[in-house]
Parts: C-alpha cells; structure tokens; sequence
C-alpha cells in the first residue's frame, strides 16, 4: 500500500496478480480523461493529450563543472517519503552512471553529477514509506544526523513544527499531485471536488489525510460523505463504480486504464491543488537547526537541483532508467514499469505539476501560497502554534532565479 503521511497518503497496491505505483491545470480547468499514449522525446515532453511543453531550451549558470567537494558533505543524503518514481526525477538525474543499488537497506547511491560532470561529491538516495516503516520523514531526519535533505510537505510541516520542524529549500514539483477521481461514465456531470459535495458521493479516502479536515472546513465537502477506509486496492471502486477516491494524476489514470483490467477506462479528476489545497509536496527540506552549517553546501547545491529538475524534465529517458531498475531491484510489492515512468513525466508536464512558478523560476516559493495553506489550516482548527508564518517552512534564499524552464 502507497499510504504516505501528510499529504503524500495515497497511492494503490494491487492484489490482483500485481503490485503497481500510485503515487490542476492552470486557471479553473479541473477535471480530464487520459488516453494510453505519453512520450518522454529528448527535448520535449508531449502530454496524450497532445500538450508539447519545451524544457530543453533551460539554461543557467549551473549549467558548467561544480564543485561541491569543499562545501558539502562527502555524501548528500536524501530521504524520499516513499519508493523511486519519476517524481524523484531529480534526484536520479543527479545520480551518476557509477551508481550501486542496496535492495537491502533500500538505497541508491552514486556521484552525485551536475550537468553530467562529477560534483566531488557522492549522493544518496533513501527509499521512504515501508523502507522506513511507514514512518515520518520528518521523524526520521531528528534520529538520524547523516540525512541532510528529506521530503516534506506544507501541511506536514506546519503540523510537526513544535516537535520536528522542516525548512524547505527547494521545490523540483510545482503543484502537489495529488487528486480525487472518478469515473466520468457514472458521474458525466461531475466535474469539480465542490460537485462532489453537491452530490453527496462519497469520498474513500486513506485516514489522517489533511485536506479532508480542510475541504470540509471551507464547505465543499460535507463530513458524512467521506470514508476514511481506503487502503490502496482498486476493488471497491472498481466493484461499486460510484464512489470517489484518492490518488495521482501522474499514476493512477495509466493505472486503472492499463493495469486494472476490470476497469479499463479513463478517470475523471481534479488536483487537490486547483481545489483550493495549494501545498508544496515533495520540496527538499533541512533541519532549521542546521541551516548555519548547511548554508555554505546549499548555496552551491540547491541551484544543481533547479538545473537537474530542468534537465530532467528535458530529457528524462537516462534518469527514468535508473528509477525503473532501482524499484525492480528493491523487489518489494511495489512496482514501477517503464511505461508509467513515461506516462508520470507526460503528465506532470502537461498539468504543470513540474515547471516555473508564477515567475521564470523554477524551484522557488510563493509565500503567499504558503500563507493560504497557514490559513486554511487555521480555518479547519487544526493543531499547531497561532504564532506559524511563511518564513518558517520555506526560504528562497538559495535559490538560482536564472533557472527555469524555458530559460535562455
């Protein structure tokens, strides 16, 4: 089961003879079917729903040799909130050809490149989700000194704050992935999370899941409707066909079309995000505590991971390579084929989950978005300190505001 904590607690674990991944447009656009076809060419990424976003014209001053050898630590550790997917793009981007897969211990670790040329410096790359029990990322970086970077999301970190807080420092996605579908076949009206709650249809979502408390809040949805029993197998939805649940736009609409046989279909949905639940997901995060001692090593190293996100996206055939071998050799449930890998990037492109923010950067925070997620925890009376503000979860002070996509 993909269940992640925070935001990140979706995802879908087949038992039906296989274990497969789960993991807004701009404006008002909210709801979409899919189709089989997505490509990953090696300068462009044209979505099936025949989007062509260019990525390969990002250049940046991050682009020639770094060294990151006198800065940094001899190896960058990054713990994931989950297995390899082509979310982590980055990161495996980064990951030299030199790479050594532990299915042991669930970690990858290689040079750590920039541009293809060696940085000094080795990177590791740690599995999340079962790799560490299921437990908190957050949790994990208190009890554990060698892990510089971990993944983190908005919400998460507002609500760890008094106990284990989390500075993001860079953002490789845009937009949160995360969606509730459904099928458009049942529900042809239904074209926003707020018709749901018109309708009345009930939500099957994991337990503990923010947004939930947040959505209800704010009234589009309505406490009744939602079933926090989902545990990640396609069954009940595809067995009753009337009910919503959560998942990924970057997996699920491959998913439930090519590998759940009896459903076979595309699936309607909206991002969380276009829903008015505009959290980070994914962001690369340090210990505040550390921030003095790291700042030397992230001045150096958060502009390779904007160009690594952008080169990426540009070309993601090599990375999505090594993302695909490392799950297979994890052998656990949780598979990852090529052809989703390729579907996952498509996707991400074509509903801007990875690209700039309302600038020409790519990475960086808008703190007013963060500021409307403070706000919409406070209106849902959640638990965490009055005194919360924008400045305390994220910082673009490392930020390289030369890269981007689209960039010349």
């Amino acid at each position: 089961m993909r269940a992640r904590h925070g935001t990140r607690a979706a995802a879908l674990l087949f038992t039906l003879g296989l274990a497969a991944s789960a993991c807004g447009s701009d404006g008002d656009s909210t709801s979409t079917t899919d189709s089989d076809s997505a490509s990953s060419e090696a300068t462009t990424a044209t979505t099936e729903g025949g989007v062509t976003t260019e990525a390969s014209t990002a250049t940046s001053a991050a682009g020639g040799a770094v060294d990151l050898s006198k800065v940094c630590p001899a190896s960058i550790v990054i713990q994931t909130d989950w297995f390899p997917e082509s979310e982590h793009g980055a990161l495996f981007q980064m990951l030299g050809d030199d790479y050594k897969i532990d299915a042991d211990q669930k970690v990858v670790t290689g040079s750590l490149t920039a541009g293809g040329k060696d940085t000094g410096v080795d990177i590791e790359i740690r599995a999340g989700g079962p790799a560490i029990g299921d437990g908190n990322v957050e949790s994990v970086m208190y009890t554990d000194d060698d892990i510089m970077l971990g993944y983190a999301t908005t919400d998460g970190q507002i609500l760890t704050s008094d106990k284990t807080p989390l500075l993001s420092v860079v953002a490789p996605l845009e937009l949160n992935p995360q969606i509730i579908y459904w099928d458009p076949e049942t529900y042809p009206d239904v074209k926003t999370l707020a018709d749901l709650g018109t309708k009345n249809i009930t939500i099957n979502v994991f337990p503990g899941g923010t947004f939930t408390e947040v959505f209800v809040a704010q009234g589009i949805w309505k406490e009744g409707q939602i079933d926090p029993s989902y545990r990640g197998a396609p069954d009940r939805f595809v067995a009753e066909g009337n009910i919503a649940q959560q998942g990924f736009a970057s997996a699920e609409p491959w998913i439930y079309k090519n590998q759940v046989t009896e459903y076979g279909k595309d699936l309607a949905f909206q991002l969380l995000n276009d829903a008015g639940f505009p959290v980070y997901s994914q962001t690369l995060a340090i210990r505040p505590d550390r921030l003095e001692e790291l700042t030397p090593c992230l001045t150096e190293l958060v502009p390779v991971v904007q160009q690594a996100t952008v080169d990426f996206y540009a070309d993601p055939k090599a990375a999505n390579a090594k993302i695909v071998e490392t799950v297979k050799a994890y052998d656990t449930f949780w598979t990852y084929p090529a052809e989703l890998a390729d579907f996952s990037v498509a996707k991400q492109l074509e509903l801007k989950l990875a690209g700039n923010g309302p600038d020409s950067t790519v990475g960086n925070f808008d703190t007013t978005r963060v500021q409307e997620v403070i706000d919409a925890l406070t209106t849902a009376k959640m638990d965490f300190p009055a005194s919360m503000t924008p400045d305390k979860l994220v910082t673009n002070e490392f930020i390289d505001t030369s890269i981007g996509f689209g960039q010349a």
